[in-house]
């Protein structure tokens, strides 16, 4: 059974405002796609949209996964069956140390079975311990890490490397990245870039969503998809991101304008 992800004419709206409209793209193990776009475009709603968020309301289309159609699914639910989302924005949760954290989401999503008592369903202690060493150590995050308070006083660095070892530990097997790269300087662009490529491998396909190419000078990805107005209007390799680098998205909007006002009219009324 196939577990590549298969977003099919996907039509996404928030509060009755059409935001996603017949978006269809595949994405497979050992993949990485950058899904690109001007503010606007309908990028984060796209990746809140496939992991359930309940203020973005699917009106038709299909998401499937491992044969199932994900819609059908409770977020937790998706997340057990493979699919991952780093936030933009990730939420400080003061008291609860990162550790502790991962700990509970690695049970959760592994759906250890226990005998009810809350120890026995999360996952061992000593065999936590080594994994979370053995993963700070191949992302190149100090033990101290792990022990702070999950995003309470991180930077926005910190913040997104604390998302990239969630994904280290969850081990999922498509992981969406919604504009990991947001307010971050060059260095933590290149710290983050380089942790998301040391996990790229043939049991993960990855979506990075951002709006500039300098994160993927440090994950080269195998497609980069354009979106505009809900659509995806440009497919292709390296020459998309060199070209937006050079001309930003003005050309895009020039080339799709007829089309995006066809579509766009009552959506801007």
């Amino acid at each position: 059974m196939s577990t590549a992800l298969a977003i099919k004419d996907l039509h996404i709206s928030v509060q009755g405002k059409p935001i996603i409209n017949g978006l269809s793209l595949t994405i497979k193990p050992d993949e990485v796609h950058a899904l690109m776009g001007p503010n606007g475009s309908g990028k984060s709603s796209l990746a809140n949209g496939l992991m359930g968020h309940p203020l973005y309301e699917v009106e038709s289309g299909e998401v499937i996964f491992d044969g199932i159609n994900v819609l059908e699914l409770d977020p937790n639910e998706r997340a057990k069956l493979g699919l991952f989302l780093a936030f933009q924005y990730p939420t400080a949760i003061p008291g609860v140390s990162l550790a502790n954290f991962l700990r509970l989401a690695v049970s959760a999503v592994r759906g250890k079975e226990g005998n009810g008592s809350e120890d026995d369903q999360l996952i061992p202690m000593r065999e936590f311990r080594r994994e979370l060493r053995e993963k700070m150590q191949q992302l190149g995050v100090d033990d101290s890490f792990a022990r702070r308070y999950l995003n309470d006083g991180f930077s926005g660095g910190e913040k997104k490397r604390a998302e990239i070892l969630q994904l280290a530990m969850l081990e999922p097997k498509i992981a969406i990245l919604d504009e990991t790269d947001s307010g971050l300087d060059i260095d933590a662009v290149r710290i983050v870039g380089d942790s998301v490529s040391r996990l790229v491998g043939p049991e993960l396909g990855v979506l990075i969503i951002t709006h500039y190419p300098r994160l993927l000078e440090y994950i080269r990805p195998h497609f980069i998809h354009i979106l505009l107005d809900g659509r995806i209007v440009e497919s292709g390799g390296w020459e998309l991101a060199e070209m937006l680098e050079a001309k930003g998205y003005d050309p895009i909007r020039e080339k799709h304008g007829t089309e995006r006002e066809k579509h766009g009219t009552e959506k801007e009324e």
